[in-house]
């Protein structure tokens, strides 16, 4: 079984890590059960394993916290459904690649509840949207920007963090950093996409595609 927690508010980023260092420890002994946490943070920025200095550019403008999940800096903020995933990568078939691409597929279905298709893109994890409406990039290639953020840690084959979504958050506060270390594209939420969504809209197209989108895993995603 998998419990769903909804927090209202805003969540420090400090109390989230302490509840799922000890969920994941709880979840490794086998003591307490899977766990989907849905919460907002106050705005602030995190910086993964692999983040470079140079991409906070703007180190005064919010807390900054040092995060052990993989990727690079990211944003998180008001408006931006921040979902903590806590599952047995053990009991799910120990492939870590696949887990992430689960993770990015069950974003894109959510996302096709709204009528939007999300994309995944070899060498940006994430899951982006195309912007025909934006001038083309230099390579002539159609504009894209980020929906979706993806970023975890396993311990004992147990992970934490996960995945964030853009609903409504200021856009203008992932100017402070090079979101994820690229440059080349830009960020949007549903909001700004001209969609009309609620937080509890997501919340709702996140529990009926999780299932499908964390089947077995020989279904996993292919790129």
């Amino acid at each position: 079984m998998v419990e769903w927690i909804v927090s209202p508010g805003l969540t420090g980023y400090d109390e989230a890590v302490a509840f799922m260092e000890e969920r994941v420890a709880g979840i490794a002994a086998g003591t307490q059960e899977e766990c989907i946490w849905l919460v907002e943070h106050p705005p602030l920025y995190t910086a993964g394993t692999s983040a470079r200095s140079e991409d906070l550019t703007d180190p005064d403008r919010f807390p900054v916290y040092d995060s052990k999940r993989g990727g690079q800096y990211t944003y998180h903020g008001p408006g931006q459904r921040v979902v903590y995933v806590m599952l047995n990568v053990a009991a799910r078939g120990r492939d870590v690649r696949c887990f992430v691409r689960q993770l990015e597929r069950w974003v894109i279905l959510a996302l096709d509840r709204f009528n939007v298709t999300g994309h995944i893109r070899d060498g940006r994890v994430g899951v982006w949207v195309e912007r025909p409406e934006k001038p083309k990039l230099i390579n002539g290639q159609t504009a894209e920007d980020k929906i979706a953020a993806v970023g975890i840690r396993l311990r004992k084959w147990v992970s934490f963090h996960g995945i964030s979504i853009n609903v409504e958050p200021d856009l203008g506060h992932f100017d402070g950093i090079v979101p994820c270390g690229i440059t080349d594209y830009g960020v949007t939420s549903l909001v700004d996409l001209g969609l009309p969504v609620t937080m509890d809209d997501v919340d709702v197209a996140l529990k009926q595609c999780f299932d499908v989108a964390f089947a077995e895993p020989e279904s996993c995603p292919v790129d």
